[in-house]
């Protein structure tokens, strides 16, 4: 059964906008309350948040679909819907999450770091927001926008200070039970670590972390073995800990050698946070309770401290030369953190929006001789929010699109009439207005734009036709006005 998990590709989903309500105050002797219709709650953020209390990516192992929670529609008497729950995952210190191309998009470090994966999705306006001199009451409200859903991969490199590394059954393990309260498990055959294992560490006043590493192997850096599974949890180690068999038996093998290979596996592991042999090493020569291994350690001590290591000879059974080993440790652990505190905080970088920039593109469309696409943030949000079976406010639309340029930008690329226009997921045929579309708009019934022939017939008594047809389903408040009007003197 797997017990750790340090990667994973995880399916989010953010929680949709709920829609505006469009809706009309009815009273008793008021019959002309104006619009009241509320918005819709905002979608739900699916949020990673580190916990130092978890320790493996377990959990999206085996539930990789996450969803936050839907906002709720608005109601009438000015009703907001209620914002959609926001999803908190909580993840291991040190998780990075990728985007599904490989970019990095965050590197969680640290208690209670936030990273907001997913965004839900805007809510929609309801008409008692949309009024206007113009439109005193709207018939159509916006529709929420639906939230964000991608896949990204979560990976964990372990947060440790000190990194053991070193061949299979070099006695890294027993060390870190040695030196921790880490019991990991022991045996005498390769592989027998195959996660990493954290352990706390006291030195006098200096606390720190010990990692121990699976063991690696020649052709680690090329994903042989463990490999690349394992060499990540070195990267964010601030110092490395060499740890020899000087008791081997296999043929070929010895402190040096091991040293040697190593070293050259650190070194073709491509870190984002730098060469590995950048960091302080230290050698421990492991095992030297058994009187050959002691012999074998005092005869390459020598040439190992004329290569600029600092050696100690060290038992995890008997736990000798635990204590100097310790202290040299937390020596360099400390240099690390003073270097760290020196280090000035992260500049933040702000960038504003260019004052020319218009928030939109056009474009003509490679694949569609005279059709154009046009792209932008601000277009495409408000083509999600029109609902298409409402003429008012498919003229609504048409007039923010006028207002934000996008007309007169196709108008300039050569665009003719009838011509293709994508915005978003959907297409239209561009029909020019001369940019007095929101001035020649003219309020009828609820609901309706006249300025849109939906008869589909161009003439213009078809299009009289039309409003005489649409007149049969006047609404209440145009038959009190003309009412109204007729009674007066």
């Amino acid at each position: 059964m797997v017990s750790f998990v340090d990667r994973v590709v995880l399916h989010v989903t953010a929680g949709n906008g709920g829609h505006g309500c469009a809706s009309v105050h009815r009273e008793k002797f008021k019959p002309l309350g104006g619009p009241d219709g509320g918005n819709g709650g905002r979608g739900g953020d699916v949020v990673l948040v580190v916990d130092p209390q978890v320790h493996t990516l377990l959990d999206f192992h085996h539930h990789p679909h996450q969803k936050a929670g839907n906002g709720r529609p608005g109601a009438g008497k000015h009703r907001s819907g209620a914002d959609g729950a926001d999803l908190e995952l909580t993840v291991p210190n040190g998780t990075v999450v990728h985007a599904a191309d490989g970019t990095v998009l965050a590197d969680l470090t640290g208690a209670g770091r936030r990273y907001v994966v997913a965004h839900g999705g805007r809510a929609g306006l309801g008409n008692a927001a949309l009024a206007s001199p113009r439109r005193k009451a709207p018939g159509f409200a916006l529709l929420g926008e639906p939230g964000e859903a991608l896949d990204v991969v979560l990976e964990l490199k372990s947060v440790a200070e000190v990194g053991l590394v070193g061949f299979p059954s070099a006695g890294k393990s027993s060390l870190i039970a040695a030196l921790s309260a880490a019991r990991p498990k022991i045996a005498d055959y390769p592989f027998t670590t195959l996660v990493p294992n954290l352990g706390v560490v006291s030195a006098g006043e200096t606390t720190f972390t010990v990692a121990d590493v699976p063991g690696l192997i020649p052709g680690a850096a090329q994903g042989k073995g463990l490999g690349l599974d394992f060499l990540r949890h070195v990267e964010r180690c601030a110092v490395l800990l060499h740890v020899l068999d000087c008791a081997t038996l296999e043929p070929g093998r010895d402190p040096v050698s091991d040293l040697e290979a190593i070293e050259a596996e650190l070194a073709q592991y491509q870190s984002s946070l730098g060469d590995l042999l950048e960091r302080p090493r230290l050698v421990a020569l492991n095992k030297v309770d058994i009187p050959e291994a002691r012999e074998l350690a005092e005869f390459v001590t020598e040439e190992l401290t004329g290569r600029g290591y600092r050696v100690f000879e060290v038992s995890a059974v008997a736990r000798t030369g635990l204590r100097e080993l310790t202290f040299a440790l937390a020596e360099l652990v400390e240099q690390y953190r003073a270097g760290q505190e020196a280090l000035p905080p992260a500049p933040i970088v702000l960038t504003p929006r260019a004052v020319d920039e218009s928030g939109f593109t056009v474009e003509a469309d490679p694949d569609e001789p005279g059709a154009f696409v046009v792209r932008g943030a601000k277009p495409e949000r408000w083509v999600r929010q029109t609902q298409f079976d409402n003429d008012e406010a498919v003229g609504y639309l048409a007039d923010r699109l006028a207002r934000l340029g996008v007309e007169e930008e196709l108008a300039r690329l050569g665009a003719q009439p009838g011509a293709s226009v994508t915005i978003g997921d959907y297409v239209f045929d561009f029909q020019p207005t001369g940019g007095m579309a929101d001035e020649e708009y003219t309020p009828t019934r609820r609901g309706a734009d006249d300025r849109l022939d939906i008869s589909g017939r161009p003439n213009a008594d078809a299009r009289l036709a039309s409003k005489k047809a649409r007149r049969v389903h006047v609404s209440d408040e145009e038959l009190l006005l003309e009412r109204a009007a007729s009674e007066q003197p």
